[in-house]
């Protein structure tokens, strides 16, 4: 269920927009946030009923767009990106080398729930390439070196 902060955040948000639908995907970034990181089955429906919207449009949206998880990740979200500008730089290499790092593969959780690791499409920092993202933090110009310093740092916390 969606804390009173995340509906005070909803109706907020709603008020911006001329048509409660044109909330739907900031409205699903609050449900992804509420939810852990993912949006569930009743995080859509709870979205599609608070927007007043059939639960296969919202899951329509929601499917469609690879910002939304539909399966649970750690609580660290390495999300790097493998668009052709940062794959020409060794985007692939740097998700194998992330993944060995953490003993997993792309698109797998460690044990822990700590990281996932995954493939995203562009990230829009192609002039930095190679680069990834967790959470909403950006890194670019991503070397080997640079992800195992985040990696570790991430892993103190």
């Amino acid at each position: 269920m969606f804390s009173e902060e995340a509906k005070t955040q909803l109706d907020n948000l709603i008020k911006k927009y001329p048509k409660k639908k044109a909330a739907l995907l900031p409205a699903l970034w609050i449900a992804q946030e509420q939810y852990g990181g993912y949006v569930p089955p009743e995080a859509l429906r709870e979205v599609a009923e608070y927007l007043d919207l059939p639960p296969a449009e919202v899951e329509g949206v929601a499917t469609f767009y690879t910002m939304y998880n539909k399966t649970p990740v750690g609580k660290y979200h390495i999300e790097v990106c493998h668009n052709i500008a940062c794959m020409v730089v060794g985007a692939d290499d740097l998700i194998e080398h992330i993944g060995d790092k953490l003993g997993i593969e792309k698109g797998d959780t460690t044990a822990d729930r700590k990281f996932t690791l995954s493939g995203a499409e562009c990230l829009g920092a192609c002039a930095n390439a190679p680069c990834l993202m967790i959470g909403p933090k950006y890194y670019e110009n991503v070397t080997p070196e640079l992800a195992d310093k985040i990696v570790d740092e991430l892993s103190r916390k």
